[in-house]
């Protein structure tokens, strides 16, 4: 990541350390705000129903998308939420992260389990935050 815009403080005095994660993300310059991005391809179809490893690459396929057409990259993003249908599914959605991000210095993180997205077969959504200069 960017190190003259952004700042990661893995642990604040106090804080247990995120593992994945970092607990403060201290940007400057522009917010760039991406919606909820779920397993659909360009036709609004779902991919990988059923099966939350596709659907979490299809995911972040489509946050790099998003990113790019704000002229922003995964470097630069602050803030990642996931919202999934089971916990269970994080591993799966991690390993489709970590493809994304500099995991030696990740974004904020925050996990959340729901009872349901708005269509059925899909397990998982995801939310960027990022800054650009």
């Amino acid at each position: 990541m960017n190190e003259s815009r952004l700042t990661h403080i893995a642990a604040p005095d106090g804080v247990a350390p995120g593992t994945g994660y970092t607990q403060v993300v201290i940007g400057t310059g522009r917010l760039v705000a991406i919606s909820g991005q779920v397993a659909l391809d360009e036709a609004g179809e779902v991919v990988g129903a059923g099966d939350p490893a596709a659907q979490a690459r299809r995911v972040f396929e489509n946050l790099r998308r998003c990113l790019a057409a704000a002229g922003a990259t995964f470097d630069d993003v602050v803030k990642l939420t996931f919202f999934v249908t089971d916990v269970g599914h994080l591993p799966a959605v991690r390993v489709a992260r970590d493809e994304h991000i500099d995991t030696r210095r990740p974004p904020a993180s925050t996990a959340v389990q729901v009872a349901a997205l708005f269509r059925p077969e899909l397990v998982l959504e995801v939310e960027a935050l990022a800054v650009l200069p």
